[in-house]
């Protein structure tokens, strides 16, 4: 199997360990109860799609990524921070977490840029359009937030 694909295969998994482990510090830092479960699906559905882009690289012949990456963990680190600073302000919580679907978004876009087999592409596709949904649903969350602050 051709590197490029398997380290497209490993960029997306570590994209993937970075939203689960945002989503669940989103979950454990939003004060509204009501938030806190719907963050949690998300941080699942990300560990879902790692497994199965993992499925993926080991059929392959590669190794999956168990870490997250540098920029996920100082993204994750700037959401504590500015929670602690903001007194854990939902608002800005889920402005964070919208920050992070848009790397990852970056990074499928990346992917379906590069001359992948039918079989990856089927899949880093199907993911990708999950992705636009999470990123949906946390600027629909953010907003339904704003309005009951105001």
């Amino acid at each position: 199997m051709r590197d490029d694909v398997l380290a497209t295969l490993n960029e997306l998994i570590e994209a993937c360990r970075d939203g689960e482990a945002g989503f669940k510090t989103c979950a454990e830092d939003i004060r509204d109860v009501q938030l806190k479960q719907p963050f949690l699906n998300l941080a699942d559905g990300c560990n879902d799609a790692a497994q199965e882009l993992s499925v993926l690289l080991v059929s392959r012949g590669g190794n999956p990524e168990r870490r997250h990456s540098l920029g996920g963990s100082l993204h994750r680190r700037w959401i504590d921070i500015k929670s602690s600073l903001m007194g854990k302000d939902d608002e800005a919580i889920m402005k964070e977490c919208e920050r992070g679907e848009d790397m990852a978004l970056k990074s499928y876009r990346r992917a379906l840029e590069k001359d992948l087999p039918l079989d990856v592409r089927a899949v880093v596709e199907r993911q990708y359009q999950g992705v636009i949904q999470n990123y949906e649903l946390m600027k629909n969350l953010r907003n339904r937030a704003h309005l009951s602050m105001s």
